[in-house]
């Protein structure tokens, strides 16, 4: 700095005036003269030499500009004091409010000065209040021990000097206690008095000199003496902090939104953020939400890829604060809540509430952070659901799948690749299913529904002049329907499956999702390790809706979500252990996502559901057929044989065995009678041919108390088996 005073004094006037082209640096009243004796006192008062009590020759404070004398440097003086005044009263405002409001301190004083003038007479009022009850109890005792001696002598006499002496002690006893309460009066009297008379003084003499105003004054100064009695907390802290953030004052102001922004380095600190709204807490008490742009040419995303910033600078968790773009660049919708979100006990479901759901319209999946139902419509959508186990995945499907469940018309096709247990309740009123992560099941699933469902469907829609099945299609033709299939740890049925059947099931999967979508098909995948194995990223990125539960990296949120979503203030990272089922919501391409936490079913309210929906079902008719039996299979068939190996295996059926179980062999005569009855003529020795025994199998048994020649029953169905290829 001394180097830089020490330049001479014109080169510092021309940076001087460039800086501030605005002074009027020239003129009748500062000459060059006087510039320069002004640039020399303040080069003294910098460098520590002054040595003269008149260092300013031009009557001025130094290193004050001279156009602070002109209109414009009032001007901007005035317009600092107003803005300075305005921050004050506003942080005024704000203390209010606190234990450190004037009001709050003026009772704390009120309070303190009356138990000053109480004192601590009253603990000796006690002790003496106490020992004449003692003693007018041991009087008492000592009297009626007296009375109750009849006959005169010794014993007598011993009780009544035991009497006098209580009634000596009680009589004591009473004037201390007297004198003590009449020390009290008086100690309290003269310390009320100390403390009222400089109030009564001064209303006086205010009251006197200057009338109503003056005793206002006196009011307003006693008012004054004991806010300041009571500026210390109960706690013994003093205000001191004028600027103490969101944390420690739970309100937010403009200023402190302002000044929050520009620690969190989004804004510059001559830069301020413009409210569309004023800072508001919510109707529930809650939150506080505000709506403001940031300063022209700051992008969106600087603010919301600051959120940790803009939660320290706000004394607040990550998890309180939600930043959310708003209809326009460089707009941010603002809420910080009160206290961490979600980590109460989950709303109870809607479902509960309802007897029937019609799945053509939104459906409710959760509650956001405004505490706001979430209702999705899944008509032309599909999903992934995804997040690490524990997180609240497999109850964020459910809301989906009961919602289908009650709708009578919805078919259900659920595979779960992990073999758990969570779709097993649905099992009675799936179309298909699988809970045993068999892929080869899986791939018979998927080929039904492309081979099979998604040709009726298409037909459908070409018999209604349509590409699409619609809601309005439904209202007027019963074959309209939508159905849902769930397919939960793809990458567990990939890691079960060899290369072929997996690169079969994920042609067949792409092709559902995306030709299914308009025919009805709701596809949800779910996954508890979201990365490119568990779901292929050609499947990925055609499922619209995404709800990214708790992971442990921004890369895995990022891959429910989509890329770059993390980066943007979107990480499903920051989501607690403590906030179960609750994650990032993202309803369709381009939506904006929020956090939301779907609604919760234990699994007595499940069973609720689904035995209201297999009621539904069954009145509706719509229950599934249930697997067809292996006679049923071969009938069906239509061939001769198929159909004799058929009524072979009614007739073990119908022939329990000793045990009480199914019949593991019976005698030829009995199959051949069985066979005679279902209108075939098959002779013992046509039925030995169809059905070809080892010599072991062709051993006699005992049967109903003679040895016969039979069939085992694990024979008939490894012919059917070598025949047609077909499995019990």
């Amino acid at each position: 700095m001394a180097d830089l005073i020490r330049k001479p004094a014109e080169t510092t006037l021309v940076d001087a005036t460039k800086r501030f082209p605005q002074q009027p640096l020239a003129g009748d009243v500062y000459d060059q003269e006087q510039d320069t004796a002004f640039v020399d006192s303040a080069r003294q008062v910098l460098e520590g030499v002054v040595v003269e009590k008149n260092v300013d020759p031009v009557d001025d404070a130094p290193l004050i500009p001279a156009w602070t004398r002109t209109p414009d440097g009032w001007k901007s003086r005035t317009e600092t004091a107003r803005v300075n005044s305005a921050r004050s009263f506003r942080r005024w405002v704000r203390r209010q409010a606190g234990e450190h409001g004037h009001g709050a301190q003026t009772f704390r004083g009120v309070r303190r000065t009356f138990l000053w003038v109480q004192g601590t007479e009253g603990v000796q009022v006690a002790i003496a209040r106490r020992e004449t009850q003692q003693a007018q109890h041991d009087y008492k005792a000592a009297k009626w021990a007296h009375d109750r001696r009849l006959v005169p002598g010794a014993e007598k006499d011993k009780r009544r000097r035991e009497m006098e002496e209580s009634f000596s002690s009680s009589t004591t006893a009473m004037s201390k206690y007297k004198s003590a309460r009449q020390d009290a009066r008086v100690r309290r009297a003269i310390r009320g008095t100390v403390a009222l008379a400089p109030v009564a003084a001064a209303e006086g003499v205010g009251l006197h000199l200057l009338g109503a105003p003056g005793g206002l004054l006196a009011t307003c100064s006693a008012l004054a003496a004991l806010a300041l009695l009571g500026r210390r907390t109960n706690g013994g802290e003093l205000y001191t902090d004028r600027d103490a953030n969101f944390g420690d004052t739970r309100k937010l102001t403009d200023t402190m939104l302002t000044r929050v922004y520009q620690d969190a380095r989004v804004i510059g600190a001559d830069d301020v953020l413009k409210l569309l709204t004023p800072c508001t807490l919510t109707a529930d008490g809650k939150a506080w939400e505000v709506a403001f742009d940031l300063p022209s040419g700051t992008p969106t995303k600087k603010a919301l890829t600051a959120k940790d910033s803009v939660a320290g600078a706000l004394g607040v968790a990550v998890q309180q604060l939600n930043q959310a773009r708003g209809d326009r660049e460089g707009r941010i919708r603002l809420r910080v809540s009160l206290n961490l979100p979600f980590t109460g006990t989950p709303a109870i479901g809607p479902l509960l509430g309802v007897e029937r759901v019609d799945l053509w319209q939104p459906i409710p999946m959760g509650i956001n952070l405004r505490g706001q139902g979430v209702e999705t419509s899944w008509v032309e959508r599909s999903g992934l659901f995804g997040g690490e186990p524990g997180a609240g995945k497999s109850a964020a499907a459910n809301d989906l799948l009961l919602a289908a469940a009650l709708d009578p018309t919805v078919s259900l096709y659920l595979c779960d690749g992990k073999a758990g247990a969570d779709i097993t309740p649905f099992e009675p009123i799936a179309t298909m299913h699988d809970t045993d992560g068999d892929p080869e099941r899986l791939l018979e699933i998927l080929q039904h529904i492309w081979g099979t469902e998604i040709p009726q469907r298409r037909a459908l829609a070409k018999e209604h002049g349509s590409r699409k099945l619609t809601a309005a299609m439904a209202a007027k033709d019963p074959r309209v329907n939508l159905a849902v299939l769930l397919v939960d740890e793809w990458s567990s049925y990939g890691a079960a499956a060899d290369r072929k059947v997996r690169e079969e099931l994920e042609r067949l999967l792409r092709l559902i999702v995306q030709q299914g979508r308009a025919l009805g098909i709701i596809t949800l995948a779910a996954t508890q390790k979201p990365d490119s194995d568990s779901v292929p990223t050609g499947i990925r990125d055609i499922l619209s809706i995404r709800w990214a539960m708790r992971c442990l990296t921004p890369q895995a949120s990022d891959t429910i979500l989509g890329q770059g979503y993390a980066a943007a203030g979107h990480s499903a990272q920051d989501i607690l252990k403590s906030q179960r089922g609750v994650g990032i919501y993202m309803d369709g391409e381009g939506a904006e996502p929020e956090l939301t936490r779907g609604y919760y079913y234990d699994d007595d309210e499940v069973a609720l559901l689904l035995d209201r929906a297999h009621a539904l079902r069954a009145k509706a008719g719509t229950l599934p057929a249930g697997p067809v039996s292996l006679s049923d299979q071969l009938r069906d068939l239509g061939d001769d044989q198929a159909h004799i190996l058929a009524v072979v295996l009614d007739a073990f059926d119908l022939h329990p065995g000793e045990d009480g179980q199914l019949a593991e062999w019976l005698p030829g005569a009995v199959l051949v009678d069985a066979l005679t009855a279902a209108g075939l003529d098959v002779s013992a020795d046509s039925l030995g041919r169809l059905v070809v025994r080892t010599d072991e199998e062709k051993a006699k048994r005992l049967w109903q108390g003679s040895r016969a020649v039979g069939y085992p029953r694990s024979r008939v169905l490894v012919t059917v088996r070598d025949r047609y290829k077909l499995g019990a």
